[in-house]
């Protein structure tokens, strides 16, 4: 029997933002770091976290008081599965107009742009 992936949403990619970037932490730990960009309570964090953990999205270290939890899937994978069913379904699997659509609606740095191009240029010598 093959385990049922769960794709994260909104809220619980905040949390895994979080793990990806700090690495294991408690509950008030991702509480307080997510408090600097939007209010949210701590039980509210704290309840989904448990959830999370439920899905396989985060585990839970329980062998102290403070349970410390570590991010289960890993960001490059989740990020492309997630931008692989946008860009289906906003784009109808059109990367062009999905970069068309990106680099239109948002300033994009000269060093984004230059790391772009060489991208481009990796991609047409392969």
């Amino acid at each position: 029997m093959s385990k049922k992936t769960y794709t994260p949403t909104e809220s619980e990619l905040q949390i895994l933002q979080v793990l990806w970037d700090k690495g294991a932490a408690s509950v008030r730990q991702v509480n307080e770091i997510l408090s600097q960009q939007k209010e949210v309570g701590y039980t509210t964090t704290l309840k989904l976290m448990q959830i999370m953990t439920d899905k396989g999205l985060v585990t839970r270290d329980t062998s102290s008081r403070t349970h410390i939890y570590s991010a289960a899937i890993e960001q490059e994978a989740t990020q492309g599965k997630l931008l692989k069913s946008f860009l289906k379904n906003a784009f109808q699997g059109s990367a062009k107009a999905l970069v068309m659509q990106a680099l239109g609606n948002h300033d994009a740095s000269k060093a984004e742009l230059q790391e772009i191009k060489e991208l481009i240029e990796k991609l047409e010598n392969q």
